[in-house]
């Protein structure tokens, strides 16, 4: 993509964290199902926002590499990653995931809600992520698989299913796919009114003796 719409991506995200004054503190319950029985290690958060899931996992042990391309989003999150005590177990790092990607390899990656309306090759990000996972580590990725029920027009996003999103990461050999599935969780709509919305999670374990290749999207 050409540099004026990079730069427009990354203004997007600035401009939408920028100001903001609501934050439940809270990490994402679909996440948290999945990964609060393993034994902590190096994890990936990617498109991080506001660091709910990043400050969760360095309150479980976890040491973190906390990723988004807002700048406003990282210095929010680090902020209240250091009222929480645990700053030292975080580090922020802004990434244009559609450029760049974090160096290392990981125990845990996860990208939760990692979609935009603004453009995004999230199968390709999708795929650098499950490179990054060590062996015997997990891949986990949730993301919305449809609209609101109180707003069934959605958002102008991309929200495939629980088997697209398997295959967008095209885990090939060496893979067990531990969960695939589709599922709808409350939702309230702006006014607080009961709702429901469609989530898909993805969740897979790379062998121990399987390493994946980084592909081209080394940190730059």
């Amino acid at each position: 993509m050409s540099e004026p719409g990079r730069r427009a991506t990354t203004e997007f995200w600035d401009d939408f964290y920028a100001g903001r004054t609501r934050w439940s503190g809270r990490p994402n319950e679909l996440l948290v199902a999945e990964v609060q029985d393993e034994p902590p290690g190096d994890a990936l958060d990617l498109g991080c926002g506001e660091g709910g899931d990043a400050i969760w996992l360095a309150q479980q042990g976890w040491r973190v590499t906390a990723v988004d391309v807002a700048a406003a989003a990282l210095a929010f999150g680090a902020e209240q990653a250091r009222r929480a005590g645990v700053a030292d177990a975080i580090r922020w790092v802004r990434h244009d995931l559609d450029e760049t990607f974090p160096d290392g390899s990981f125990d845990l990656v996860a990208s939760c809600y990692l979609q935009s309306p603004v453009a995004l090759d999230r199968a390709a990000i999708l795929r650098a992520a499950a490179a990054a996972v060590r062996p015997g580590g997990l891949v986990v990725v949730v993301g919305h698989a449809g609209p609101p029920s109180w707003n069934p027009d959605g958002h102008g996003v991309g929200m495939p299913r629980a088997a697209e999103v398997l295959a967008d990461l095209d885990l090939g050999e060496g893979w067990v796919v531990e969960r695939c599935d589709d599922v709808e969780r409350s939702a309230p709509d702006p006014d607080g009114r009961p709702g429901t919305r469609p989530d898909s999670v993805v969740r897979a374990r790379r062998a121990m003796g399987h390493h994946g290749s980084r592909g081209p999207r080394e940190e730059r």
